[in-house]
């Protein structure tokens, strides 16, 4: 802006006195300090806060996230309870809205998944037991720009159907392990009990266990959802074949029923079993079981919620291309008492 000077003739005044009013030199200087201090303190706290949620973009400072979880099995299962009890509590440290849905067809699993897509969800958790009926639906969820990630089942198809990464045991390895110990305790001819028929995690577990058994090994297929119906099976067969002196079972609750069958038969068949709860723990302490492999069901859940938080909000992807292995474990009478507590809140 110019200024203006005035056309008015200049004229002398006598200046009018003025009374002078000082403050204390000391009031100002703690004026000055007081408010150079609430500056400062203003930019300190503001700043770093600022700072510290444009870097940490987690629980209370970035946007609400929406991950669905849709597995083959699911409530009323005590496994499943377990991996859906760590899901939720990455989902609320993450600042996760967890949305959970389970259907064992193959076909109505890929349905959920789509259902999931539609709600434009911000990340999708899979298990893969029939993977071929999944391919299509994850294809499109990578359409659309939707991050996956596998648990439990399936990690051989995973990399393959374009999860980020898929978080459980290998099964062939886990069953391996199985056979060795079901003939550590002294079995000779064994049953492998499969209670989902083309769940292709069952059927490498028994593969697996068959591969170092070194005895004679069958698989029994029931219908898991029909637990009468798989107690009367592997009755029935304990009944024919004298010479099963070894149960494997593929989870726990069925565990607990083959012991119900080996009583009533009097069979003096050992049991061993992939999975734990509580009662389980319980039942190998009192050796009515022998042995679990343990796959860690909470950390398949807590890791794969964590996991999306962590690709949406830093481009983190775990594992280096490969399968991230939470087993196996083996829990035996020796150990029972160390993952009891555990167990026994509902975590392992």
């Amino acid at each position: 802006m110019r200024s203006i000077r005035s056309s008015t003739p200049h004229r002398t005044e006598t200046p009018v006195p003025r009374p002078t009013t000082r403050r204390p030199l000391l009031t100002l200087t703690a004026a000055a300090l007081a408010l150079t201090a609430a500056l400062a303190g203003c930019s300190s706290s503001g700043g770093k806060k600022a700072e510290e949620k444009s870097t940490n973009p987690g629980a209370g400072g970035g946007p609400r996230l929406k991950i669905a979880m849709i597995t083959h099995s699911g409530q009323g299962d005590t496994f499943w309870d377990i991996v859906q009890k760590g899901a939720k509590a990455a989902a609320a440290k993450d600042n996760v809205q967890f949305l959970y849905s389970a259907n064992p067809e193959g076909g109505q699993q890929a349905q959920l998944v789509q259902t999931a897509i539609d709600q434009k969800v911000d990340g999708i958790i899979v298990t893969l037991a029939k993977p071929d009926a999944m391919k299509d639906v994850l294809a499109r969820a990578a359409a659309a720009k939707i991050p996956v990630v596998s648990i439990n089942s399936g990690a051989d198809a995973s990399a393959r159907l374009g999860a980020l990464v898929h978080f459980g045991q290998d099964e062939s390895v886990a069953g391996e392990a199985a056979g060795r110990q079901l003939a550590k305790i002294g079995a000779k001819k064994a049953l492998c009990v499969v209670h989902e028929q083309g769940n292709v995690g069952l059927e490498s577990r028994c593969a697996g266990a068959k591969k170092t058994f070194g005895g004679p090994m069958q698989n029994l297929y029931v219908t898991g959802t029909n637990m009468p119906q798989v107690k009367s099976a592997i009755t029935a067969k304990l009944q024919a074949d004298k010479g099963i002196d070894g149960v494997l079972t593929l989870g726990a609750p069925f565990a607990a029923t083959a012991v119900q069958s080996v009583k009533e038969t009097g069979s003096k068949a050992k049991i061993g079993t992939f999975d734990m709860n509580k009662d389980l723990v319980a039942s190998i302490k009192d050796g009515s079981i022998q042995f679990a492999v343990d796959q860690q069901p909470y950390l398949q859940g807590y890791e794969a919620v964590d996991e999306l938080w962590l690709y949406r909000n830093n481009g983190d992807v775990l594992g280096g291309g490969q399968p991230v292995l939470t087993g196996p474990a083996i829990v035996t009478k020796e150990n029972a008492d160390q993952v009891a507590p555990f167990a026994e809140r509902g975590t392992r």
